[in-house]
């Protein structure tokens, strides 16, 4: 198959006459080819085996982050010395858990305060002559809102300590949510029930809005207390504060 793809065959037309061919030799022609020697095969063989191992790429990988580097080389020591299909079981495994630590990485919860909406208005303009309401606080998260952006976002309402009137939530940056974001979010509207805080959701897009929705979180926290920005959240934040 590598041969046949090095020259030139890419179509399935291509896979299809080199098993006809393959066939062929073997019903019509085998006692022929069981005379070829087998160093001549061989000689083939790892000359295949050298066009396909790309070691210019593997080179250039070792540029890569360290992280990317343990995975490549376990998965190929694995393959050489064990098996192929033990090999990619680990890689596969090594990626996924090198995955989830990116993206506990990538994720953030920020507290936004005066200071920190000030500072941000050169970047945003939504955000152009607003300020906080007293009893009110905003919680921006960033990245996907997985388990690890879901820890985060409990550790950022432990920090505060305080229990505001309102509490809005901004997911402008949130491209998607598992069951661990919607069971948090699930906890934060008993918690908000049960503390006589009022919770606003800002920000979010089709995606996420779809998970929530079809969780039940929307319709437990209520049409009018879904905003599709920061501004619409805070004067919906002033209006319960009345």
């Amino acid at each position: 198959t590598a041969a046949n793809v090095k020259n030139g065959g890419r179509t399935p037309i291509a896979g299809i006459i080199h098993a006809l061919v393959g066939f062929c030799i073997l019903l019509f022609l085998g006692k022929w080819a069981e005379l070829i020697p087998i160093p001549c095969l061989a000689a083939i063989l790892v000359v295949v085996a050298y066009n396909m191992s790309e070691w210019r790429s593997f080179k250039a990988l070792f540029n890569t982050p360290k992280s990317d580097i343990i995975v490549l080389l376990v998965t190929f020591l694995l393959t050489v010395i064990v098996d192929l299909t033990v090999g990619i079981e680990v890689g596969i495994v090594l990626a996924i858990l090198l995955f989830m630590r990116r993206m506990v990485q990538v994720s953030a919860v920020t507290v936004l305060n005066d200071d920190i909406l000030s500072e941000k208005q050169d970047e945003e303009k939504e955000l152009e002559n607003l300020s906080l309401p007293k009893g009110v606080e905003v919680y921006e998260v960033n990245g996907p809102f997985f388990f690890g952006a879901a820890e985060k976002f409990k550790e950022a309402m432990l920090q505060m300590g305080s229990r505001p009137k309102v509490r809005i939530i901004r997911l402008r940056h949130v491209p998607a949510v598992d069951s661990t974001g919607i069971r948090l979010f699930w906890q934060v509207i008993q918690d908000s029930s049960k503390h006589g805080t009022r919770l606003i959701l800002s920000g979010m897009n089709m995606s996420v809005e779809s998970m929530l929705r079809k969780a039940g979180v929307l319709d437990k926290l209520g049409e009018e207390n879904i905003c599709p920005d920061i501004k619409a959240a805070l004067t919906q934040a002033a209006a319960l504060l009345k």
